[in-house]
């Protein structure tokens, strides 16, 4: 009888334990949009909890160590919100921060993401990244932070993403950095003096400078 007893007071513990958890897990992913699974772990959702959570379909699992609602809305850039998860110490740039800012029809099939040349290439296979590496002031300077799905971004300003895609030409291809150019200056999204500025900075303005002369003479 006792033991009886015991028996249904540990599982009416644990049933209590698994609600808890998945009640902080729902409220997590509720309020950041996505988590990743170490965030979870810090607030108290063990890893059997997420599984299950999964299992029963009240959460997805994005990629590898990320999970989001199954009913939260994908935004246009979700692309870059999962990407920026996986790898919090990239920044969104080149096609993916034009298109970001609306200077670009381009629609890249992966994420165009920069990390330090010092840093071991992450490992992800899903969303598709395509990385970069910058170094010095090219990697740290003209950063802006977007809130994407409740998660922090960072993509380079347009000014300095403009400039970026002239030193990637080869890899993007000039038509799309002089796209980028004249739809930063005719939509009045990054200042020509801007641009000379992260030009100059990126040793960059050699390459760049005959073209914004132009556009900046045909938008006159």
């Amino acid at each position: 009888m006792h033991l009886a007893l015991e028996a249904a007071e540990i599982s009416h513990m644990n049933t209590a334990t698994d609600q808890t958890q998945r009640d902080r897990a729902l409220a997590l992913l509720a309020e950041r949009g996505m988590a990743r699974l170490r965030e979870l772990i810090g607030a108290g959702v063990d890893e059997e909890t997420v599984s299950r959570l999964v299992r029963r379909g009240e959460v997805v699992r994005l990629a590898r160590g990320l999970y989001q609602l199954p009913d939260a809305g994908f935004e246009a850039e979700h692309s870059l919100a999962e990407a920026a998860k996986l790898v919090p110490k990239g920044i969104i740039c080149l096609i993916s921060a034009l298109q970001f800012h609306r200077l670009t029809v381009q629609l890249p099939p992966f994420v165009w993401m920069a990390i330090d040349r010092t840093t071991r290439k992450p490992k992800v296979t899903s969303p598709q990244i395509r990385f970069v590496r910058f170094g010095g002031k090219t990697l740290t300077m003209g950063i802006e932070t977007h809130v994407i799905e409740g998660a922090s971004v960072r993509i380079y300003e347009p000014a300095k993403t403009v400039v970026d895609c002239f030193r990637y030409r080869r890899k993007i291809g000039l038509d799309v950095a002089l796209e980028g150019l004249r739809e930063a200056v005719r939509q009045r999204r990054a200042r020509p003096d801007e641009i000379v500025r992260y030009a100059k900075d990126c040793r960059a303005w050699t390459v760049i400078r005959p073209y914004l002369e132009a556009v900046v003479s045909d938008a006159a």
